[in-house]
């Protein structure tokens, strides 16, 4: 049976030692060690390679997961995998049984098309920066909206311009003689031709999709799916998907029909008027959509982010893309694979119970406050005691900072993190910023440059002979870290 060593700081000790025995039967046998530090998320690879010394008989070391340092190196320096464990160490057991690994997004199998609503509006050069941020996010096809009763000049610049950065392109427009100029100046998709402009498919080389004359109007669509299908000619086809309450179950039900009796066609699905005509949070809605495409087995869907609450909705399909895939193909639940859809609240928003709070905080021997949150509410606690309150306007009085502007600053903005996270139902860890999936944009951590110090600021404290004075120091983290 495999032997890892868990490697600690004083104060997590005790609280992974009770999370590794709750494991049992644990798939390995397993020792902690404490490395003569008190805060484990503080632990470098350097200070690793200083201060332990592995026994024989280990097949496996665990560090905490924000250890900083080149654990390559590390593994090589002792001869047996390093590796990083959880953020927090209550994760430990669903850290063991993960059913998927890091790169099991990597695949889909369903394209973006990203939509620029305003496009004849826009010049070229914004067309373009549009463009690339819309990619960045996701997007696989950038596709130019052209507007009712209004000009596009420019149509021919822009698709050349998309061309050139390396961008696919379609043109978006019921107007034949639009299609006709996207089409000739090299647009690979036009949207959208009906029964009415099919020909259009002959005049030009790039991929049509075909729609209905009218949502309910199946006959006639599916008689030029058919025809384009006679020809061999690549196309995509769109029921249509129509908003709440306008008829959502019925489009449904109309994709369903289209493929069951088109079992090779690729389909199209415009999810934009669910996400952009729905006053809800996205990221839920398309998790839904891209499952509903999935099961489909759709090859695109179109989708748009003009509304202020639909601003992520590229991003977001791409990560659901990617998740629906997986579950589809792993005949799986789409579940334990990211947390980058569960925008608002956490899987496991505490972790830590008051009582474990507590115990951790009787421990504390210094006087620099931690914050951390339970079911009950918010903690702060140090040397010289442990608070336990809701609301934050409740805390503040009993932590002194009255005449230490810069570290009240700093409490002030941990608690209000910390009040968000406990109200909504998140995780919460001190002098991290808070999670919100693929809603906010967020470099990943370089795990292999050495953390910065926290927030430095001035606690005010008394000193053994009673009178008051002030000690620079830098932010605790998180006491439970592993």
């Amino acid at each position: 049976m495999e032997h890892i060593v868990f490697l600690t700081g004083r104060l997590a000790q005790h609280s992974l030692e009770r999370v590794l025995a709750g494991m049992a039967p644990a798939p390995f046998t397993w020792e902690v060690r404490e490395l003569g530090l008190q805060v484990a998320g503080l632990m470098t690879a350097d200070m690793i390679r200083r201060r332990l010394t592995l026994p024989p008989g280990v097949d496996r070391v665990m560090v905490p997961g924000r250890c900083r340092g080149d654990l390559e190196a590390l593994s090589a320096h002792f001869g047996v995998p390093v590796e990083r464990g959880p953020d927090e160490l209550k994760d430990l057991p669903r850290h063991f049984n993960r059913p998927a690994q890091a790169d099991s997004l990597s695949e889909y199998d369903i394209r973006i098309f990203s939509e620029i609503v305003d496009a004849p509006r826009l010049d070229v050069e914004a067309i373009v920066a549009r463009a690339a941020r819309l990619r960045a996010d996701g997007a696989d096809v950038i596709d130019l909206g052209c507007l009712p009763a209004t000009d596009f000049p420019h149509l021919e610049d822009a698709v050349a311009a998309l061309k050139g950065e390396g961008h696919r392109v379609s043109v978006d427009s019921l107007d034949a003689d639009e299609l006709l100029r996207g089409g000739r100046a090299g647009a690979d998709f036009l949207l959208s031709l009906t029964p009415d402009t099919l020909w259009l498919a002959d005049e030009v080389a790039a991929t049509p999709v075909l729609i209905p004359r009218q949502p309910d109007e199946e006959a006639s669509f599916h008689a030029a799916v058919e025809s384009l299908a006679r020809r061999g000619r690549p196309f995509l086809a769109d029921a249509i998907l129509d908003p709440i309450p306008f008829g959502l179950l019925d489009s449904l039900c109309r994709y369903k029909r289209l493929r069951e009796r088109f079992p090779e066609v690729a389909i199209m699905m415009g999810i934009g008027n669910v996400t952009e005509l729905t006053e809800a949070d996205t990221s839920g809605i398309n998790a839904v959509l891209l499952g509903i495409a999935a099961e489909l087995r759709a090859s695109a869907v179109l989708t748009t982010q003009v509304s202020n609450h639909a601003r992520r909705a590229v991003r977001e399909a791409d990560v659901a893309r990617r998740v629906m895939y997986r579950a589809r193909e792993t005949s799986a639940l789409p579940k334990g694979l990211t947390e980058a859809l569960m925008t608002v609240h956490g899987k496991y928003p505490f972790p830590d119970s008051p009582e474990e709070i507590d115990e951790t905080a009787r421990g504390v021997r210094d006087p620099s406050f931690r914050v951390q949150i339970s079911a009950r509410g918010l903690h702060v606690y140090n040397r010289d005691g442990h608070h336990v309150e809701r609301d934050p306007f409740a805390l503040f009085p009993r932590l002194g900072l009255e005449s230490d502007g810069s570290h009240a600053f700093y409490m002030g903005v941990e608690l209000a993190r910390a009040e968000i996270a406990w109200s909504l139902g998140k995780r919460y860890t001190q002098d991290q910023p808070l999670e919100w999936g693929c809603a906010v944009e967020r470099a990943a951590p370089d795990l292999l440059a050495q953390c910065a110090p926290g927030p430095t600021r001035q606690a005010r404290h008394r000193g053994p002979d009673g009178s008051a004075h002030h000690e620079e120091r830098s932010a605790v983290r998180h006491a439970d870290d592993l």
